[in-house]
């Protein structure tokens, strides 16, 4: 089962069956109706557009990603167990707590 903090490489609904890329988890669907389904943001290579957020060496608790990526607060998307193709590492909770704040200053 998948954790709050864990970055794992799946399936872009946005784009297309044939592509993917790397999902930061906020939160999983254990033991809720939509089980097997996890709220992630995606993270980007891209450093042009503002309100990205930088996640820096120190931040990977474990593993991380081939080039230097930042989350995207608002690409926010529910994504099935199935639709991931792998484990890329795990990111500290500080960041992953300022990452969802960013998302509700989005919405709001």
């Amino acid at each position: 089962m998948l954790e709050r903090g864990d970055v794992v490489y799946g399936d872009d609904p946005f784009k297309g069956e044939e592509d993917a890329r790397p999902w930061l988890i906020l939160s999983n669907h254990d033991d809720r109706s939509f089980h097997g389904e996890q709220i992630a943001l995606t993270l980007t290579t891209k450093s042009w557009m503002d309100g990205l957020i930088d996640i820096p060496e120190e931040k990977w608790l474990r593993g991380g990603t081939p080039d230097e990526s930042r989350i995207v607060p608002w690409g926010v998307q529910s994504i099935d167990h199935e639709d991931i193709d792998f484990w890329q590492g795990q990111v500290e909770s500080e960041l992953v707590d300022e990452a969802v704040a960013a998302l509700a200053e989005e919405l709001q």
